[in-house]
């Protein structure tokens, strides 16, 4: 596989600590952050795509209640994640990280062939991710510690599907770079 980039999916505080937070995305976390720290010093990109939701008006909130609506703190990143200096953020309304959002143009810009998937979650945003990803001809790397979901069945379960549906390569962080 040629150039990668990171995207990491939705560490954001509503995610981890708001209104639809569980305790099974603070494993991830550490993780992540390794992964972020590697790919920075090898000058592999990291980039952020961010629910940012308007208030009152998105389709989502039917489904998960309001969350990560745009200027507030629940739709920043965690401290522990936040967004470097040499870093790209791109804001999403949609599960997925490509749906009219620049993030597919940026990936050309940089020259990226593979995308590493990572954050939250599994078998939801990193899954529809991973499919349009699939569909504009990017490979997919998800490494396992990376991600989560709320349940375990839902996390083996979209791990399994990026895999098998997508030809995504499920690894550890240690194997992505």
């Amino acid at each position: 596989m040629g150039k990668k980039a990171i995207i990491v999916i939705d560490m954001l505080n509503d995610f981890v600590t708001g209104p639809i937070s569980t305790p099974r995305v603070n494993h991830i976390i550490e993780p992540t952050k390794k992964l972020f720290e590697m790919a920075r010093e090898q000058g592999v990109p990291v980039i952020y795509t961010n629910d940012c939701h308007t208030a009152e008006v998105d389709k989502e909130f039917k489904v998960w209640g309001p969350h990560a609506i745009e200027g507030t703190f629940g739709a920043e990143v965690i401290d522990e994640l936040k967004p470097q200096a040499c870093d790209y953020v791109i804001p999403k309304k949609t599960y997925s990280g490509f749906y009219c959002t620049t993030l597919e143009l940026l990936l050309r810009e940089l020259g990226v062939d593979t995308v590493v998937i990572t954050g939250w979650q599994a078998d939801c945003c990193c899954r529809h991710t991973s499919a349009d990803a699939f569909f504009r001809g990017f490979n997919i790397i998800v490494p396992k510690e990376t991600t989560d979901t709320t349940t375990e069945e839902g996390y083996i379960g979209g791990l399994e599907y990026i895999k098998n549906i997508y030809g995504g390569t499920i690894c550890s962080v240690d194997e992505v770079l």
